[in-house]
């Protein structure tokens, strides 16, 4: 999956890292994927529920290691 944009928020705990990836997807144009790194084990719930509300698409989830990597595309 080619994604436009890469977020590291390892280390920072919700809703920072919800916070973060909310003012990079204002920041880039419909249709861009934006892939979240996440050392926050909540938020996989959170950017489930962040992309209900938002309307933005919640494209992939996934647990490697210590790190929990979300990739939204932007509505």
């Amino acid at each position: 999956m080619q994604v436009d944009r890469e977020l590291d928020t390892r280390g920072l705990n919700c809703p920072l890292p919800i916070l973060k990836a909310k003012k990079s997807l204002n920041e880039m144009a419909s249709g861009q994927l934006l892939k979240v790194v996440s050392t926050d084990p909540g938020s996989i719930r959170d950017f489930q529920a962040f992309a209900r509300q938002t309307g933005n698409e919640l494209m992939a989830q996934e647990t490697v290691g210590s790190d929990f990597i979300h990739v939204l595309k932007r509505r």
